[in-house]
């Protein structure tokens, strides 16, 4: 087993696990008109942070053009209102509150509020190897895999060893054949070279890490394959720290208001589209467009110190819509409508269910899903049998302002439980999308139905609850 491959367009070695012989169930003489599968997650991308969700002073001409191409979702929710547990949802089609992965890895002490009422509850610190993810489920049926960006799925980072954390779980060992990035870390130790990444060798002083991602994923693209590819390019922009190329800083520093709490995001965002039109192009220059599915998606809702998440109601860290709504967008040429709009509630978890019937696999019975596949509403053939999205954050987010709880969204009803005080609140999303009007003592009937369903589904999935201040020492 090869432990480096040999980038073709940098000549630097990246780490990752040849396996395309030894266990491969389709043969060169296999080849099919199956999609390719190129899967974008950017790192704490907003709901209102892209110019076709709304947004006025970002510019994303290539993100926009891709939503005209494709599905544009406008309820789409991430997993988790943090990163860890929705790229863990995503890899697994298992809620997190399943995998008991549900806070940004690792679980802080810091965090913890002064004198809390309740400590957050005990989760993992990895992604476990017992799970087997779309990648190896791909894998398995040919394709050629590849991740590339944050992984954030191994354990605690640390720039001493370049973020290798627990490199038992990191990409190359959880199904992909390549790993051009991927680390323990939750943020890069800087988005310019050198960037002090054990899988992605520093480029040219200076080199900005989502142009070098994207350079690296054309270079996996425009490769000569006899198999589809899967690729996972999960960038690590928009996270902090707030860094840009100095052009596009300079063009944002007057863009204030509605839209930006800091002009360095805007610049961010566009930078960030930029790199995503170079791969777009690179699609269509090879002549792959036609047979690739293309998911661009965030891990949860934008970080409330930079990202103006109105009209929705807090950010990054909370149950509320401000951090767990998020955009997606899925274009699949010949299959998809251009240009519409589907205002289905749809999940992280999805993506796992979605790209198997994609590849002509079955779900495996032994393992459950807690995702619904999406090609019934992809082709608009059909619509999805579920009629609720549940959510579980036990944990503490590093502001300290959130509180510990639960959500269920059924239909247009949304119920967020607190458990410090076991309250409960309800929202009807469709009239109240900012939810300011609590209709629990309004509608006691439809929030305690819907509290006994976010109960019941907690103790089906084992879902691990925050522990009494008593019960533990600090």
């Amino acid at each position: 087993m090869l432990k480096y491959l040999l980038n073709s367009a940098t000549g630097l070695a990246v780490v990752g696990v040849v396996t395309l012989c030894c266990q491969r169930h389709v043969t060169a003489e296999d080849v099919d008109d199956r999609p390719n599968i190129l899967l974008i997650m950017v790192d704490d991308l907003g709901w209102m942070d892209l110019a076709c969700q709304g947004n006025q002073l970002v510019e994303t001409p290539n993100i926009d053009r891709l939503a005209n191409q494709g599905m544009r979702f406008t309820d789409a929710y991430a997993a988790a209102p943090v990163c860890s547990p929705t790229r863990a949802a995503v890899l697994t089609g298992l809620a997190p509150a399943r995998l008991r992965i549900t806070n940004h890895i690792p679980d802080q002490k810091r965090f913890i509020p002064d004198n809390p009422k309740l400590l957050p509850a005990p989760m993992l610190d990895h992604l476990p190897l017992e799970h087997v993810t779309i990648a190896e489920r791909l894998k398995s049926a040919g394709y050629d895999t590849a991740f590339l960006g944050k992984w954030h799925l191994s354990g605690n980072g640390s720039t001493r060893d370049g973020g290798k954390g627990r490199i038992e779980f990191a990409p190359e060992n959880q199904g992909f054949d390549v790993n051009i990035g991927g680390a323990a870390y939750g943020g890069p130790p800087s988005f310019f070279s050198p960037y002090r990444i054990y899988s992605l060798p520093d480029g040219a002083d200076g080199e900005y890490l989502p142009y070098r991602l994207a350079e690296e994923s054309i270079s996996l693209i425009e490769r000569k394959r006899e198999h589809p590819f899967f690729i996972c390019l999960w960038n690590y922009t928009v996270h902090w720290p707030m860094q840009a190329p100095e052009d596009l800083l300079k063009k944002y520093e007057s863009r204030t208001g509605r839209g930006l709490n800091d002009t360095r995001y805007g610049a961010m965002i566009e930078a960030l589209d930029v790199s995503i039109g170079r791969i777009l192009k690179s699609l269509d220059d090879s002549g792959q467009a036609d047979n690739t599915l293309v998911i661009f998606a965030s891990d949860n809702g934008g970080f409330g110190g930079v990202s103006d998440c109105r009209p929705l109601r807090e950010a990054k860290g909370s149950l509320y819509e401000g951090g767990i709504r998020v955009p997606l967008i899925i274009r699949w040429p010949g299959h998809v409508r251009p240009g519409t709009v589907n205002s289905t509630p749809v999940i992280s978890m999805d993506f796992f269910p979605t790209l198997l019937e994609l590849a002509g696999l079955e779900s495996d019975p032994s393992q459950p899903l807690d995702g619904e596949s999406l090609v019934p509403v992809l082709k608009e053939t059909g619509t999805l049998k579920r009629d609720a999205l549940y959510f579980h954050y036990p944990n503490y987010a590093w502001h300290r302002s959130n509180r510990l709880g639960g959500a269920i969204r059924e239909g247009n009803l949304k119920l967020v439980e607190n458990f410090d005080d076991g309250s409960g609140e309800l929202y009807d999303l469709a009239n109240d999308l900012s939810e300011k009007h609590d209709l629990a003592s309004e509608r006691p009937a439809d929030a305690a139905r819907l509290r006994k369903r976010l109960a019941d589904w907690r103790h089906e999935t084992k879902a691990a609850m925050p522990l009494p201040v008593a019960q533990n020492d600090q």
